[in-house]
């Protein structure tokens, strides 16, 4: 070997010894991050990686929007509904006798064995092969709800074990599921009683006509639901699905698109039910951001927001905003829902918020948003199949760019057939400069922007609290002061708990 080749050989094999020593060098975290961007052209590999990243917590959750379609199809038929053939919207009972294809109001059983039929079901209750037509994204997704709403009336528990299944599969902690838990009927109070232009006199009538006897009869209710998906799932059994992990707790659902005085039942509902059931951590305002009510009330919804806020003012507060784009109402319809929600409406986090460059200075409001630490739940699937706005369209990196802490969220993951895992890779695969460290960073927000009670791990993104600044996950014993602190405060429990499931994911790289 000529003296040249060996020195090729010398240098390769030093280079190949600094690059194993700097690799032994680097903390898991690190090993972790370096993998993810090596498989950064792999879908696929990066698919397989993010199934089992920890995820930490999803914060927009609608417990209706939450089920597959499959699993809403055999809620119906244990429930011997009966299905429109044309439109497929569920009926009650009785059916017609047969299941021929010239019946039209056949029993939901019949699609068990006419594929066809129950292929235009699953179609028709949610995203799947919807396609750019006479019908759009936004109405083909919300109109899926009227249709399958009959089958989830009886089967609360079981969809609370689906959603508690699916998020353990995802590698999730905990889940905040909005949830119109009291049937509407603290609306149908409101509607009983009629509108009142005084708030507090309202809110009087309110309770002292049968509105604590809702929120007494819902606790019971849900009571029962939590008791049959604890049932479902085997939780306490050596068989226990891995859902019985997953911590739950609720957000009272507010339909905004109802008449006022119902809209404002609803909402001192919502107040009432989190002061009094531990399980409400809070409530938001849902249905189409566009829709006539939702749009010409929506100042009078903050105000009455505002005025609660002032009474319960421990009650926390999500709300969906700025979940529009051009083209779905007029231009001045941009300008001032997000700004609203979180100086009016006291908004803690903002759902979507797709629309926020479109807001009267949208950079103040960005820096507004960063300075109060307003989480924005990102729901990047939704908002593709609803307003079409994605990629660079997507304010993503625009609130990223200004500090505004971020989290995935799935939105109403049944319907548009998805799940957590695919929300991440979405991110991945269209933000390029996503890496493994921003992705843990938006799990750790999820967890530290929860409605869980007592205070959060952190003092900022990478500085746990005082108490536990000295001990490390996995390393020894906690000390006292760190143990006392965990055991005094639920979120940062459950936040210790995610890094601890992120120090055993990065062992393996």
């Amino acid at each position: 070997m000529t003296r040249i080749a060996r020195s090729l050989v010398l240098l390769i094999i030093v280079c190949c010894a600094g690059a194993a020593l700097a690799q032994s060098a680097a903390n898991p975290e690190q090993r972790t991050a370096r993998y993810f961007e090596s498989i950064r052209r792999q879908p696929s590999l990066q698919l397989a990686f993010l199934r089992e990243m920890p995820k930490g917590g999803d914060l927009h959750n609608h417990l209706s929007g939450a089920l597959y379609a499959e699993n809403l199809i055999d809620y119906a038929a244990s429930d011997n509904l009966c299905v429109d053939r044309t439109t497929s919207i569920l009926m009650a009972p009785p059916c017609e006798d047969s299941c021929e294809k010239f019946t039209s109001k056949p029993s939901v059983r019949c699609a068990y064995g006419d594929h066809i039929l129950y292929n235009s079901i699953v179609d028709a209750w949610s995203m799947r092969n919807w396609g750019p037509g006479e019908e759009s994204g936004h109405d083909h997704f919300f109109a899926t709800f009227d249709k399958f709403s009959l089958a989830t009336h009886n089967h609360t528990g079981d969809a609370i074990a689906e959603a508690a299944a699916r998020a353990a599969e995802d590698h999730l902690q905990y889940l905040e599921l909005m949830h119109t838990a009291d049937s509407v009927q603290s609306g149908q109070l409101g509607a009983k009683l009629g509108w009142d232009d005084d708030f507090a006199h309202m809110r009087e009538k309110l309770l002292a006509n049968g509105l604590k006897d809702i929120v007494t009869t819902t606790s019971k209710r849900l009571d029962d639901d939590e008791g049959k998906m604890r049932s479902l799932l085997k939780c306490g059994t050596p068989e226990a699905n891995p859902g019985c992990n997953v911590k739950i707790r609720y957000l009272y659902q507010v339909l905004r698109g109802l008449p006022r005085e119902m809209v404002f039942a609803q909402i001192l509902f919502g107040f009432e039910m989190a002061q009094t059931d531990p399980r409400f951590v809070g409530l938001n305002l849902v249905m189409p951001e566009d829709w006539y009510i939702p749009m010409h009330d929506f100042e009078l919804h903050m105000n009455m927001i505002d005025y609660l806020h002032g009474v319960y003012p421990k009650v926390h507060i999500s709300l969906h905003a700025g979940e529009l784009a051009l083209g779905l109402v007029p231009p001045e319809g941009l300008r001032f829902h997000i700004r609203e929600s979180v100086e009016r409406g006291h908004a803690e986090r903002i759902g979507h918020g797709v629309d926020v460059m479109n807001e009267d200075r949208p950079l103040d409001l960005l820096r507004e948003m960063a300075q109060r630490k307003v989480l924005v739940e990102i729901c990047l699937t939704s908002n593709d199949v609803i307003l079409g706005v994605t990629g660079d369209w997507h304010p993503l990196p625009t609130y990223l760019l200004y500090g505004v802490p971020v989290a995935l969220a799935t939105d109403d993951e049944g319907v548009s057939r998805s799940d957590m895992t695919h929300e991440y890779l979405r991110a991945a695969q269209t933000y390029e400069f996503l890496g493994y460290k921003d992705l843990k960073r938006m799990a750790r927000m999820s967890l530290a922007h929860s409605f869980l009670s007592g205070a959060s791990l952190w003092v900022d993104d990478s500085r746990p609290v005082a108490s536990c600044a000295n001990d490390r996950v996995g390393v020894g014993k906690l000390s006292a002061a760190c143990q006392k602190f965990l055991d005094a405060n639920e979120r940062a429990q459950t936040q210790w708990k995610l890094e601890e499931q992120f120090a055993g994911f990065e062992k393996k790289f």
